[in-house]
């Protein structure tokens, strides 16, 4: 029921794009929301989750990562965007720069097509995920050339923060930022969080917004789910108009 094609949008060269879980509009397509799982997971179950909250005039994109080696889990092959050596995330962890800079590479790409192939308009596009995937959305969006609605990242961080400044582009600089994270956090400890929130707000005070969730470990819960849908109206409205 999920799993849809790109109709209409033309042939799909994006290596994100081509296995990508789908839920097409229910009315014009105005905007688009790419949403990056987690370490070892697939699309699927953000999907679903985002299915009871999508807008009608909102496409869908939950991309599938390519299975590799993860250094984190002593070398077993899992679906991830990169590699990852361990989830401290201290400030001089060792970060796997090559693959964090190849999948934004490929990101950038799936963005353009996006673009090509729709005739949307960038501001209309959010990108999103949680934990490895939000650390993707958050590099992602500050990097990309073109100005995009929005990014949100659940349980996550910034990673190579240090280079963010040199990196970041003017048109995204600015962007709306929803950054989430449960105070339990026993993965991607909540400091994290917290520390890329203030990072961020840092050049951008006016547009970084931060939820924190008591109670809550390395998840999501309904509340959250609820602010999502909530920032999302605001960024995202139906042309013509806002919520």
């Amino acid at each position: 029921l999920l799993e849809r094609k790109m109709a209409g949008v033309g042939k799909v060269t994006s290596e994100f794009l081509k296995n990508a879980v789908v839920l097409a509009p229910t009315a014009k397509h105005t905007a688009t929301l790419f949403f990056f799982h987690g370490l070892g997971d697939t699309g699927h179950g953000w999907a679903a989750t985002f299915e009871d909250i999508k807008q009608p005039h909102v496409r869908l994109v939950c991309p599938n990562a390519p299975t590799m080696a993860v250094t984190l889990n002593k070398g077993y092959k899992m679906p991830s965007w990169f590699d990852l050596f361990d989830l401290g995330h201290a400030v001089d962890a060792k970060e796997d720069e090559s693959g964090i800079l190849q999948a934004t590479s490929k990101v950038h790409q799936m963005l353009d097509e996006e673009l090509n192939t729709t005739g949307i308009s960038s501001d209309k596009i959010v990108l999103g995920g949680f934990s490895q995937g939000g650390a993707l959305a958050l590099f992602s969006a500050l990097t990309y050339d073109k100005p995009l609605g929005g990014v949100v990242a659940l349980s996550s961080w910034l990673p190579l923060y240090a280079q963010v400044p040199k990196k970041i582009t003017p048109q995204n600089e600015n962007i709306q930022c929803l950054i989430c994270h449960g105070e339990d956090d026993s993965m991607v400890n909540f400091k994290y969080g917290k520390l890329t929130y203030q990072f961020i707000s840092s050049f951008n005070p006016a547009n970084a917004l931060f939820k924190a969730y008591r109670g809550l470990d390395h998840s999501s819960c309904p509340q959250e789910v609820s602010d999502i849908e909530q920032w999302l109206h605001k960024i995202l409205p139906p042309s013509g108009g806002s919520m």
